[in-house]
């Protein structure tokens, strides 16, 4: 049986949004020679920035990003299609020497990742078009009833607004051999061939919060409205990031289904339901090395250097 140490290393970061995980994988890269891989399902989209957080222009420049504007707007990008990209990004990286270190905050894109996906069927795209219409037509909140009546299971998991995965998950109670719930209990294509490190970071409540409600206002202050107009103007509902955090306070706005004075307060608060929920989903990952404070503080960073270097 070959030796564990003779795999190659792989540093996974993971944290509610705001809590600092750009500026811990920016250190880390730097420490250990590395190149980061993005796991935000946003992210992904070209002409999505300002509302997506990604890292700047300069901090790009200092070392490889890998899984940053690689779909369209108008694309529908999937979390079997990031897993897949993504290691291919991963095993290129460890080929060259370099310390693969993936950063994001998006659950199931990880899961994806790390454990593989289910055998599902293939996109249907006349039932999403008519699933579409009909929650057009029957308002916010159809698509979750729909699938909590086909599977409840499953229902418990997705977040009511999110779209994209209502949908893919009534496509496969009605077109796959069985309920989503059901083939997630089934066997996975899980990555095989590195020792996988995982920091979590773990920043106070309040303080967590106090920056998720100072980088949402930031994002409005620098032109998310704009951007979020122009996107809505050229691709309407046919850009699935329109229903993510901020623009779809936005969207709302120019809908005239939410007065413009509420819009920053309404985004906030979805900001930090979303912190809530991921850190409920990453508590129950395995093997999560937890570190408490941010990671953009001294402290946390050097704490996590000493843990990789424990691993090398």
């Amino acid at each position: 049986m070959a030796n564990l140490k003779d795999e190659p290393l792989l540093v996974v970061i993971v944290g509610p949004t705001g809590s600092g995980k750009t500026a811990l994988s920016l250190e880390l890269a730097r420490a250990f020679d590395g190149e980061i891989v993005s796991c935000d399902s946003v992210a992904v989209y070209r002409e999505f920035e300002i509302g997506t957080a990604k890292p700047t222009a300069e901090e790009r420049s200092r070392l490889p990003h890998h899984m940053l504007d690689v779909a369209g707007a108008a694309e529908q990008f999937t979390a079997g299609e990031y897993a897949r990209q993504a290691r291919v990004a991963i095993a290129e990286i460890a080929g060259r020497g370099r310390l693969p270190i993936v950063v994001g905050g998006t659950g199931l894109y990880l899961r994806a990742l790390l454990e593989g996906l289910f055998a599902g069927p293939e996109r249907a795209s006349e039932l999403r078009e008519r699933l579409q219409a009909r929650a057009a037509l029957r308002g916010e909140g159809y698509l979750h009833r729909l699938l909590r009546r086909m599977d409840a299971e499953t229902a418990r998991k997705i977040h009511a607004r999110d779209v994209p995965k209502l949908i893919r998950a009534i496509e496969v109670c009605l077109a796959g051999p069985g309920r989503m719930s059901e083939l997630w209990r089934g066997g996975r294509d899980a990555l095989k061939g590195y020792r996988v490190v995982k920091v979590g970071l773990d920043p106070e409540r309040g303080a967590l919060y106090e920056r998720i409600n100072d980088r949402c206002r930031g994002m409005f202050e620098h032109g998310l409205m704009e951007e979020t107009r122009g996107l809505w103007e050229r691709y309407g509902n046919n850009a699935w990031a329109l229903s993510s955090l901020g623009y779809r306070q936005a969207v709302a706005v120019l809908r005239g289904e939410l007065d413009a004075h509420l819009m920053i307060a309404a985004a906030q608060q979805g900001h930090r339901n979303y912190a809530k929920r991921q850190m409920t989903w990453f508590r129950r990952e395995k093997d999560v090395h937890w570190v408490k404070g941010f990671g953009d503080e001294r402290a946390v960073q050097v704490e996590c250097v000493e843990l990789i270097n424990g691993e090398l």
